[in-house]
């Protein structure tokens, strides 16, 4: 039995941004570091942030949720053997890869964000081509540029990518809204995964809820969006195309199925017992969650697991996938699926 880790992240670093086309280069993100010990910002762990992202006017944070668990050099793809040998370690056999500072939002400059996509996606190409068979990744499509998209998505499937990334809010806009038809039809016909990740991309949500953890501005818009998007019947207009939620754990599952049962009932209509497998929806737990309870509501066939490989926030366990086997909680055979088939067939790998 092969074990995916279906959410693992790495971090961007100086050489993500060389990959910048030529004529974007003035946009290169720059570092800025704190040197003050005056209003230090404390990162995930508890210590001190020093270093800041400059990106298009605005300060983001550049170890905000760094987990020291893992090597500087393994989060930041610069010795790919050594993060091979620690995914050994793990029990690991293939890593599903993530963006970090993609998970909030970054600019609303259309070219900007182009210009980051492209770089970026081309760091995972030389990334993916050191390991094909056990680092597999998910695409950043520049969404301000829908007319660029089909481009950036046919070059990552040819290289490598197993989905799209996408936050539960995109451009200010929900995700049942009309303007991300043509890019979900593009993701069904390549075949690509829609992988709803935790994080968002409006930056009006961002600076309301700025500091509160991650929690609202960050869990719950993927949440919204598996509500939104079954209340809409959106998954219907594209039978073939799967959907991942990620990093949002799974115990919120019985009570947003229970809130769409009650609307779908006014509405004269009856939500199915096997909703999640009807519209291709799998979602990736947490061995901390009430897995028996989210069971009977996900069914054994849609949970995923992964790691948060590289991070340090309530869904990082780097062990994730050993204790999901060992711990017993759940049959053998059902975390035999979720460690591996599961993963397999939400990314098509």
């Amino acid at each position: 039995m092969g074990a995916i880790d279906a959410d693992a992240h790495v971090v961007e670093c100086e050489k993500t941004f060389e990959y910048l086309d030529p004529e974007y280069h003035h946009y290169k993100p720059r570092v800025m570091v704190q040197k003050s010990d005056d209003a230090v910002v404390l990162d995930n762990e508890g210590l001190a942030q020093r270093e800041y992202w400059v990106i298009d006017g605005r300060l983001q944070p550049k170890e905000a949720n760094v987990g020291h668990n893992t090597s500087k050099e393994s989060r930041e793809m610069a010795d790919i053997d050594g993060r091979l040998q620690h995914m050994d370690e793990l029990g690991i056999d293939i890593q599903v890869l993530y963006p970090t500072l993609f998970l909030r939002p970054i600019t609303t400059d259309p070219t900007a964000e182009l210009a980051f996509c492209r770089a970026y996606n081309r760091w995972l190409v030389d990334i993916w081509k050191a390991a094909p068979e056990r680092l597999r990744w998910v695409a950043m499509p520049p969404l301000y540029s829908m007319d660029k998209v089909e481009d950036e998505l046919r070059f990552a499937k040819a290289n490598g990518a197993c989905g799209v990334f996408m936050r539960g809010l995109e451009c200010d806009r929900r995700l049942d809204n009309p303007y991300f038809f043509p890019l979900y039809q593009m993701a069904q016909d390549l075949d690509l995964a829609i992988a709803l990740h935790a994080g968002n991309n409006s930056f009006q949500l961002n600076d309301v809820y700025g500091a509160e953890g991650g929690f609202a501005r960050g869990k719950l818009p993927a949440v919204s969006a598996f509500h939104t998007l079954l209340m809409k019947d959106i998954p219907a207009r594209f039978p073939k195309l799967r959907w991942g939620f990620i990093e949002v754990s799974s115990q919120w599952l019985p009570y947003v199925i229970n809130d769409l049962s009650l609307r779908f009932k006014r509405r004269g209509k009856r939500l199915s017992d096997t909703v999640l497998a009807d519209n291709n929806f799998y979602v990736a737990c947490q061995v901390t969650d009430d897995l028996d309870h989210v069971l009977a509501f996900a069914g054994e066939d849609q949970l995923v697991v992964g790691t948060d490989y590289g991070h340090a926030d309530t869904s990082s366990e780097i062990e994730a996938l050993r204790r999901l086997k060992d711990d017993g909680k759940i049959p053998a055979a059902v975390a035999d699926k979720i460690l591996d088939a599961n993963a397999r067939a939400l990314y098509g790998l």
